[in-house]
């Protein structure tokens, strides 16, 4: 991936870290050399970059899955997706006469009630796997979350709660279906950090991460969404150094978890930045998701006629809440899912870059799902990044043509063909849990660009290949301010390589996402994928 010299047959290693790349002569030249011949059947590429994706992901499988895709847990095994209301039903009811403990509460994630027509998952439907013990199930977006009536009762929840996101029946009366985090936040108070979106807090979950991220042939992966709590951070300090933990965690601050002392604590942990631990951007949310109808949309607004989604902050805050972070150097990272979430933050940046003007701020817009082309190019004069949720074309493809964006817009999701051709740095993530950690599978979503059905969306937004794996790897190390340490086999990065089965550049590009990895090497350290 270094455009110098994309190719070569020996790296040489030392302290951790590239010393040469060439030839076997070339390498051998600053002297007496151990050669490894294990991976001369195998393919190296730079260890892939996770630029959006969450400790969340190996906090998770401490709940049950009932997602619709089959997915890959922690251990490797792989869990069969749900393709009924029945199914996940049937699941659950399973989980729970397991449970031993019955003031314990059933927590699930992965749900998604967009495939499944106008079947819903309410309260009643969840009352009967238990009308005593209360239950959660959050959706894969982790913007929603159902619960049942025992749930409601102990969080609280009634027909007089005047909280917003919270959906009532024709009777007034709580649905169980719970719309974004001020609706979410009741049950939170229940279940403490499980089903948290920033999960540091536990030993396990750090763990279980890295073993995911691994398996993916990742070395370098976010974790975006981080309170900066204490106990958290004393976990990362205590986990990442260990030698047998295969990645390198690059925490983002969230001020809407934490905010007070926020850029204080901030600038102290990156003062602890080690190799393995690197603290600096900062994540904001502004809107919630497209497929739960949460997203904030232009103008004609969602194709089924649902009502606009939420803002999470106001836009009138959003200039003050940027700018602190602007003006003392960091790298703000923005999810905008919707057109007019995305909008209204290109005004806030660029009234802050005319006050406050910034060489090299690489401010970036994460999902950035349904920008049009004339909001790129104000994105591209911004001098600003974008990290594109590619996956979702495959998960939910099918589901923006038929039910929340209609055809046209839908075919120009996750424009990065368009963001290319005006020179935008693009990266692509898999915002794990969201979607599986896998980003092999992401750039196969961007080269290809089809739905689960097999419909191609936006012929004309596919990329390349050489452009899509530039985007897993050197791509996504400079969204995140690191390309100059992590991204590409060049001398004086760290020595962290994917360790693949076959070429990605030499396969029909419809296998790219079939590719076997082996397993990866961190800091000079080889861990073997387990079979």
């Amino acid at each position: 991936m270094n455009p110098g010299q994309p190719e070569a047959t020996c790296v040489a290693v030392r302290e951790g870290k590239i010393l040469s790349v060439g030839s076997l002569e070339e390498v051998g030249q600053w002297g007496e050399v151990e050669v490894n011949h294990a991976f001369q059947d195998k393919i190296l590429m730079p260890g892939l970059v996770e630029g959006h994706c969450h400790l969340m992901e190996g906090a998770m499988w401490d709940a049950v899955y009932v997602g619709y895709h089959d997915r890959r847990g922690p251990d490797g095994k792989c869990w069969k997706g749900l393709t009924s209301l029945d199914q996940v039903i049937r699941r659950l009811k399973q989980a729970e006469t397991e449970m031993t403990d019955a003031s314990t509460e059933l927590l699930a994630w992965g749900f998604d009630p967009i495939f499944f027509g106008t079947g819903r998952l309410s309260a009643k439907e969840l009352d009967t796997v238990s009308a005593i013990r209360p239950i959660a199930i959050l959706h894969a977006s982790v913007h929603l979350m159902n619960v049942n009536s025992a749930m409601l009762a102990v969080a609280g929840l009634d027909e007089d709660t005047d909280i917003d996101g919270i959906h009532k029946d024709a009777a007034g009366k709580p649905s169980g279906e719970l719309q974004e985090f001020a609706a979410m936040f009741p049950i939170y108070r229940i279940i403490g950090k499980q089903l948290a979106i920033s999960s540091s807090e536990k030993e396990s979950a750090i763990w279980n991460f890295g073993k995911v991220a691994q398996l993916a042939g990742v070395t370098t992966a976010t974790d975006l969404m981080n309170d900066l709590s204490a106990i958290g951070a004393e976990n990362l300090r205590k986990i990442t150094p260990d030698d047998n933990y295969p990645i390198r965690i690059v925490p983002a601050y969230g001020p809407q978890r934490s905010a007070e002392n926020g850029l204080k604590r901030l600038q102290e942990a990156i003062a602890k930045n080690t190799d393995k631990l690197h603290y600096g951007p900062v994540k904001v949310i502004v809107d919630g998701s497209i497929q739960g109808f949460t997203a904030r949309v232009k103008w004609p607004g969602y194709f089924d006629g649902k009502p606009n989604g939420l803002w999470i902050i106001p836009p009138s805050q959003f200039v003050e809440l940027f700018t602190p972070f602007h003006l003392n150097g960091l790298q703000l990272h923005v999810h905008t899912n919707g057109d007019e979430a995305a909008e209204l933050v290109i005004n806030a940046f660029e009234e802050i870059l005319t006050k406050h003007p910034r060489a090299d701020h690489r401010h970036t817009l994460q999902h950035c799902q349904m920008a049009d082309t004339a909001q790129l190019r104000r994105i591209a004069a911004l001098g600003m990044c974008i990290n594109f949720f590619s996956n979702h074309i495959y998960y939910w493809g099918d589901a923006h043509y038929n039910q929340t964006m209609g055809p046209d817009r839908a075919n120009r999701m996750n424009a990065a063909g368009s963001a290319l051709r005006l020179g935008i740095p693009i990266a692509f993530h898999s915002d794990a849990p969201i979607t599986q950690l896998s980003p092999l599978f992401t750039a196969w979503c961007a080269v290809q660009r089809k739905t689960s059905s097999g419909r191609v969306l936006g012929e004309n937004e596919r990329i390349s290949v050489p452009a899509a794996l530039h985007a897993i790897t050197l791509g996504a190390a400079y969204t995140l301010k690191m390309d100059h340490l992590v991204g590409s086999i060049e001398v004086g990065k760290y020595a962290d390589f994917a360790v693949l089965e076959k070429d990605p550049t030499l396969i029909d590009p419809d296998h790219l996402k079939d590719i076997s990895v082996w397993g990866t090497v961190l800091g000079g350290k080889v861990f073997e994928s387990p079979k």
